[in-house]
């Protein structure tokens, strides 16, 4: 294919991915908004009045980048893995792939489309908190990168998920049993400084600890984690879960039976 049919093919899954969440909005933006919408209320009013502070911040603006991140990674991974396993279910995806589109574009035009719904819930999520506290951005450039390269990391890691799941209980899965556990263990609701030494340790090897922090740092520029070793795992799992897609989307069998 030469680079204007490949542009072309890119675009054409992109817009296919668009139209897809936004045709069913009410399951793929509402739930979301409602989620975080309870978060704030909850832990956010009851229980940060409560708390009071938390490393100088009230509590409120404390939580406010890890909810917005959390539901940055949840559509993100969800449009995906919901996405690319309905496609190989229903074999329309064998189509796809005997096509002369490379596989690059394809695993680039998925991921484009979870980094879509994914910023889109995120501005979502972050018009719902100004209702509750005004958000003061420290660093925009850092705020932007980071929740891209996160939509980019879970995207990849749903598109993972289709690959190997062959039933929609193994789509939900990750999702509740590795996704949740590490989302509330990686900082969204206190600091680790708060945990003793050998807990800190513990909770550094969860990645998404490094990203919450980053995204914490953009609003208002504290950080558990130095920033550049949390820019750096991202960044490594990026081109790992990128390596491991592209090698699955052209080697894995089951795609293809």
């Amino acid at each position: 294919m030469t680079a204007r049919e490949q542009w072309i093919a890119y675009v054409t899954i992109v817009l296919k991915e668009i139209a897809r969440f936004m045709r069913i909005w009410q399951q793929t933006l509402i739930p979301p908004a409602i989620s975080t919408l309870l978060y704030f209320v909850i832990f956010g009013n009851l229980i940060g009045q409560r708390i009071g502070q938390m490393d100088g911040f009230d509590y409120m603006d404390f939580l406010v980048p890890g909810l917005i991140l959390m539901a940055v990674i949840n559509a993100s991974y969800q449009n995906v893995v919901g996405s690319f396993f309905g496609a190989k279910w229903g074999k329309s995806i064998e189509e796809l792939l005997v096509s002369p589109t490379p596989n690059s574009i394809i695993l680039l035009a998925y991921i484009t489309g979870g980094v879509a719904r994914g910023m889109l819930v995120g501005l979502i999520v972050t018009g719902i908190s100004l209702l509750f506290t005004d958000l003061n951005v420290f660093n925009l450039g850092i705020l932007t990168a980071v929740m891209i390269l996160t939509a980019v990391l879970f995207s990849l890691g749903g598109f993972v998920n289709a690959i190997f799941a062959k039933t929609f209980d193994d789509v939900s899965m990750i999702p509740t049993f590795v996704l949740l556990p590490l989302t509330y263990l990686g900082g969204v609701f206190y600091s680790i400084h708060l945990l003793s030494d050998f807990w800190q340790q513990v909770s550094k090897a969860n990645p998404i600890l490094y990203m919450v922090n980053a995204f914490r740092y953009g609003f208002l520029g504290i950080s558990d984690v130095s920033l550049s070793l949390s820019f750096g795992m991202i960044g490594l799992f990026i081109i790992s879960f990128f390596a491991l897609s592209l090698y699955l989307l052209t080697y894995s069998r089951g795609l293809r039976a």
